[in-house]
């Protein structure tokens, strides 16, 4: 699952493991995301996000809005297409198989 702006995450990884916060921005050209509450201070005071590799996180809760609801079940419409048979037809063709 591609990770979002608003998500919220859990690093588990690295210095900052055990940390949670949701994603303030997503920086594609680094390959980085900014977590609120994961920052350091500069030499001159100044608060700094600092860069977390997607990687290096857990999703923990999604931020649902309407197109990511829809792109979901879309997912799931093609995985349940993809299935030849479900789990009771497989136990099904099995007793008979036995008998």
């Amino acid at each position: 699952m591609p990770i979002r702006k608003d998500d919220e995450v859990q690093v588990f990884r690295g210095i900052h493991n055990n940390r949670d916060g949701k994603v303030v921005a997503v920086y594609r050209k680094k390959y980085v995301i900014h977590i609120d509450h994961v920052n350091r201070e500069r030499n001159n005071g100044a608060s700094v996000m600092l860069g977390i590799s997607p990687s290096n996180v857990i999703i923990t809760k999604l931020h649902l809005d309407p197109d990511r609801k829809r792109l979901l079940g879309r997912k799931n419409r093609a995985n349940k297409q993809g299935e030849k048979f479900t789990a009771k037809e497989v136990e099904e063709s099995a007793a008979t198989e036995l008998d």
